[in-house]
Protein backbone atom coordinates (compact mmCIF):
# COMPACT_ATOMS: atom_id res chain seq x y z
CA UNK A 1 0.00 0.00 0.00
CA UNK A 2 1.21 3.50 -0.89
CA UNK A 3 -0.17 6.52 0.93
CA UNK A 4 0.20 9.55 -1.35
CA UNK A 5 -0.33 13.14 -0.19
CA UNK A 6 -0.69 16.17 -2.46
CA UNK A 7 -2.19 19.65 -2.20
CA UNK A 8 -2.50 23.03 -3.88
CA UNK A 9 -2.82 21.86 -7.47
CA UNK A 10 -5.11 24.79 -8.34
CA UNK A 11 -6.49 23.01 -11.40
CA UNK A 12 -8.46 25.05 -13.91
CA UNK A 13 -9.08 25.13 -17.67
CA UNK A 14 -6.71 28.11 -17.84
CA UNK A 15 -3.78 25.97 -16.64
CA UNK A 16 -3.75 22.87 -18.86
CA UNK A 17 -0.24 21.79 -17.84
CA UNK A 18 -1.39 21.39 -14.23
CA UNK A 19 -4.36 19.31 -15.38
CA UNK A 20 -2.08 17.11 -17.49
CA UNK A 21 0.24 16.75 -14.51
CA UNK A 22 -2.56 15.49 -12.29
CA UNK A 23 -3.74 13.04 -14.94
CA UNK A 24 -0.15 11.79 -15.28
CA UNK A 25 0.06 11.31 -11.51
CA UNK A 26 -3.02 9.10 -11.57
CA UNK A 27 -1.46 7.00 -14.32
CA UNK A 28 1.84 6.72 -12.45
CA UNK A 29 0.19 5.44 -9.27
CA UNK A 30 -2.71 3.49 -10.75
CA UNK A 31 -1.02 0.09 -10.38
CA UNK A 32 0.53 0.73 -6.95
CA UNK A 33 -2.46 0.11 -4.65
CA UNK A 34 -2.62 3.77 -3.67
CA UNK A 35 -4.56 5.78 -1.15
CA UNK A 36 -4.48 9.30 -2.57
CA UNK A 37 -5.04 12.18 -0.14
CA UNK A 38 -5.69 15.62 -1.68
CA UNK A 39 -5.38 18.17 1.11
CA UNK A 40 -7.22 21.13 -0.33
CA UNK A 41 -7.02 23.61 -3.21
CA UNK A 42 -7.34 20.79 -5.69
CA UNK A 43 -9.12 23.30 -7.91
CA UNK A 44 -8.36 26.96 -8.33
CA UNK A 45 -12.02 27.71 -7.71
CA UNK A 46 -15.12 25.58 -7.20
CA UNK A 47 -18.43 27.14 -8.11
CA UNK A 48 -20.57 24.08 -7.46
CA UNK A 49 -20.92 20.36 -8.03
CA UNK A 50 -23.38 21.12 -10.83
CA UNK A 51 -20.66 22.75 -12.95
CA UNK A 52 -19.92 20.53 -15.95
CA UNK A 53 -17.25 20.99 -18.59
CA UNK A 54 -15.04 18.87 -20.84
CA UNK A 55 -11.87 19.35 -18.78
CA UNK A 56 -13.65 18.29 -15.57
CA UNK A 57 -15.22 15.29 -17.32
CA UNK A 58 -11.73 14.15 -18.32
CA UNK A 59 -10.56 14.35 -14.71
CA UNK A 60 -13.61 12.43 -13.47
CA UNK A 61 -13.08 9.72 -16.06
CA UNK A 62 -9.42 9.34 -15.07
CA UNK A 63 -10.43 9.11 -11.40
CA UNK A 64 -13.02 6.47 -12.23
CA UNK A 65 -10.31 4.40 -13.89
CA UNK A 66 -8.00 5.01 -10.92
CA UNK A 67 -10.51 3.81 -8.31
CA UNK A 68 -11.65 0.92 -10.52
CA UNK A 69 -8.17 -0.55 -9.94
CA UNK A 70 -8.83 -0.66 -6.19
CA UNK A 71 -7.19 2.66 -5.37
CA UNK A 72 -8.91 5.16 -3.09
CA UNK A 73 -9.25 8.95 -3.20
CA UNK A 74 -9.70 11.18 -0.15
CA UNK A 75 -10.24 14.92 -0.29
CA UNK A 76 -10.18 17.78 2.21
CA UNK A 77 -11.52 21.19 1.19
CA UNK A 78 -9.18 24.14 0.89
CA UNK A 79 -9.74 27.86 0.78
CA UNK A 80 -10.31 27.74 -3.00
CA UNK A 81 -12.59 24.70 -3.26
CA UNK A 82 -14.47 24.68 0.06
CA UNK A 83 -17.80 24.33 -1.76
CA UNK A 84 -16.87 20.94 -3.20
CA UNK A 85 -19.02 18.24 -1.63
CA UNK A 86 -19.47 14.50 -1.51
CA UNK A 87 -21.82 14.75 -4.51
CA UNK A 88 -18.89 15.41 -6.85
CA UNK A 89 -16.73 12.74 -5.21
CA UNK A 90 -19.48 10.13 -5.60
CA UNK A 91 -18.79 10.08 -9.35
CA UNK A 92 -15.57 8.14 -8.72
CA UNK A 93 -16.20 6.66 -5.24
CA UNK A 94 -14.14 9.37 -3.54
CA UNK A 95 -14.34 10.24 0.15
CA UNK A 96 -14.80 13.69 1.68
CA UNK A 97 -12.70 14.08 4.82
CA UNK A 98 -13.48 16.52 7.64
CA UNK A 99 -11.35 19.68 7.73
CA UNK A 100 -9.16 17.96 10.33
CA UNK A 101 -8.57 14.24 9.94
CA UNK A 102 -6.25 11.66 11.49
CA UNK A 103 -4.65 8.65 9.87
CA UNK A 104 -2.72 5.79 11.50
CA UNK A 105 0.14 4.36 9.44
CA UNK A 106 2.26 1.69 11.09
CA UNK A 107 2.91 3.13 14.58
CA UNK A 108 2.52 6.80 13.69
CA UNK A 109 -0.58 9.00 14.02
CA UNK A 110 -0.85 11.68 11.34
CA UNK A 111 -3.00 14.79 11.41
CA UNK A 112 -4.16 15.98 7.99
CA UNK A 113 -5.49 19.44 7.16
CA UNK A 114 -5.30 22.03 4.42
CA UNK A 115 -3.32 24.42 6.59
CA UNK A 116 -5.22 27.70 6.37
CA UNK A 117 -6.60 27.26 9.90
CA UNK A 118 -3.01 27.32 11.19
CA UNK A 119 -2.43 30.83 9.78
CA UNK A 120 -4.08 32.56 12.72
CA UNK A 121 -2.01 35.75 12.34
CA UNK A 122 -3.96 36.49 9.16
CA UNK A 123 -6.93 37.85 11.09
CA UNK A 124 -8.72 39.30 8.07
CA UNK A 125 -8.66 35.96 6.25
CA UNK A 126 -9.84 34.02 9.30
CA UNK A 127 -12.76 36.44 9.70
CA UNK A 128 -13.69 36.07 6.02
CA UNK A 129 -13.40 32.27 6.25
CA UNK A 130 -15.80 32.14 9.19
CA UNK A 131 -18.39 34.08 7.21
CA UNK A 132 -18.07 32.34 3.83
CA UNK A 133 -18.02 28.82 5.34
CA UNK A 134 -21.23 29.40 7.27
CA UNK A 135 -23.46 26.39 6.40
CA UNK A 136 -26.52 28.60 5.90
CA UNK A 137 -24.68 30.87 3.45
CA UNK A 138 -23.26 27.87 1.59
CA UNK A 139 -26.76 26.38 1.36
CA UNK A 140 -28.05 29.60 -0.21
CA UNK A 141 -25.08 30.02 -2.55
CA UNK A 142 -25.41 26.50 -3.93
CA UNK A 143 -28.94 27.38 -5.03
CA UNK A 144 -28.05 30.55 -6.92
CA UNK A 145 -27.57 30.47 -10.73
CA UNK A 146 -24.27 29.02 -11.93
CA UNK A 147 -23.45 32.26 -13.78
CA UNK A 148 -23.76 34.24 -10.55
CA UNK A 149 -21.48 31.84 -8.68
CA UNK A 150 -18.88 32.10 -11.45
CA UNK A 151 -18.81 35.90 -11.17
CA UNK A 152 -18.61 35.62 -7.39
CA UNK A 153 -15.68 33.19 -7.59
CA UNK A 154 -13.85 35.49 -10.03
CA UNK A 155 -14.36 38.36 -7.60
CA UNK A 156 -13.05 36.32 -4.67
CA UNK A 157 -9.93 35.34 -6.60
CA UNK A 158 -9.20 38.93 -7.55
CA UNK A 159 -9.75 40.14 -4.00
CA UNK A 160 -7.53 37.38 -2.63
CA UNK A 161 -4.74 38.32 -5.05
CA UNK A 162 -4.95 41.99 -4.11
CA UNK A 163 -5.03 41.16 -0.40
CA UNK A 164 -1.87 39.06 -0.64
CA UNK A 165 -0.01 41.93 -2.27
CA UNK A 166 -0.71 44.08 0.77
CA UNK A 167 0.18 41.54 3.48
CA UNK A 168 3.58 40.73 4.92
CA UNK A 169 4.65 37.24 3.83
CA UNK A 170 5.01 35.96 7.41
CA UNK A 171 1.41 36.88 8.27
CA UNK A 172 0.24 34.34 5.70
CA UNK A 173 2.40 31.58 7.20
CA UNK A 174 1.48 29.30 10.10
CA UNK A 175 1.38 30.49 13.69
CA UNK A 176 3.71 28.52 15.97
CA UNK A 177 1.18 28.23 18.80
CA UNK A 178 -1.40 26.88 16.36
CA UNK A 179 1.13 24.32 15.13
CA UNK A 180 1.99 23.24 18.69
CA UNK A 181 -1.70 22.77 19.48
CA UNK A 182 -2.25 20.78 16.26
CA UNK A 183 0.62 18.43 17.11
CA UNK A 184 -0.39 17.88 20.73
CA UNK A 185 -2.08 14.50 20.26
CA UNK A 186 -0.40 13.26 17.07
CA UNK A 187 3.08 12.38 15.85
CA UNK A 188 3.10 14.14 12.48
CA UNK A 189 1.19 17.07 10.95
CA UNK A 190 0.75 17.15 7.16
CA UNK A 191 -0.65 20.24 5.47
CA UNK A 192 -0.40 22.49 2.43
CA UNK A 193 -1.73 26.01 1.80
CA UNK A 194 1.41 28.05 2.49
CA UNK A 195 3.25 27.01 -0.70
CA UNK A 196 6.43 26.56 1.38
CA UNK A 197 7.26 22.86 1.02
CA UNK A 198 9.53 21.58 3.77
CA UNK A 199 9.83 19.07 6.60
CA UNK A 200 10.04 20.88 9.93
CA UNK A 201 11.06 19.45 13.29
CA UNK A 202 8.72 20.87 15.88
CA UNK A 203 8.21 20.54 19.64
CA UNK A 204 9.16 17.12 21.12
CA UNK A 205 10.87 16.25 17.81
CA UNK A 206 7.54 15.87 16.04
CA UNK A 207 7.35 16.47 12.30
CA UNK A 208 5.40 19.06 10.33
CA UNK A 209 5.41 18.23 6.64
CA UNK A 210 4.35 21.05 4.31
CA UNK A 211 3.28 19.85 0.87
CA UNK A 212 4.20 21.88 -2.17
CA UNK A 213 2.02 23.80 -4.58
CA UNK A 214 1.99 22.59 -8.21
CA UNK A 215 4.06 24.96 -10.34
CA UNK A 216 3.06 25.35 -13.95
CA UNK A 217 6.20 27.15 -15.17
CA UNK A 218 8.62 24.50 -13.93
CA UNK A 219 6.24 21.52 -14.07
CA UNK A 220 6.97 20.27 -10.57
CA UNK A 221 5.49 19.73 -7.13
CA UNK A 222 6.65 18.42 -3.77
CA UNK A 223 4.59 15.37 -2.86
CA UNK A 224 4.75 12.87 -0.02
CA UNK A 225 4.74 9.09 -0.17
CA UNK A 226 4.47 6.88 2.91
CA UNK A 227 4.58 3.09 2.72
CA UNK A 228 2.93 0.59 5.06
CA UNK A 229 6.02 0.55 7.27
CA UNK A 230 5.87 4.31 7.74
CA UNK A 231 8.86 5.05 5.50
CA UNK A 232 8.55 8.54 4.00
CA UNK A 233 9.63 9.92 0.65
CA UNK A 234 9.24 13.67 0.28
CA UNK A 235 10.05 14.14 -3.36
CA UNK A 236 9.85 16.28 -6.46
CA UNK A 237 7.17 15.15 -8.87
CA UNK A 238 7.92 16.28 -12.42
CA UNK A 239 5.16 16.70 -14.97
Amino acid sequence: MTYLFISDLHLSPNHPRLVRGFLALLQDYQQKQTQLYILGDWFNAWIGDDNRSAWLDEIVQALQEFTAQGNQVYFQVGNRDFALSQKFLNQFSGHLLPEIATLKIHNQLYRLEHGDALCTDDVAYQRFKKIIRNPVLLFILRRTPLSFRKKLADGFRQKSHESKQEKHYDIMDVNQQAVDAALKDVDVLIHGHTHRPMIHTEINHKQRIVLGDWREKTGEAMILEIDEQGQQQFKHYKF
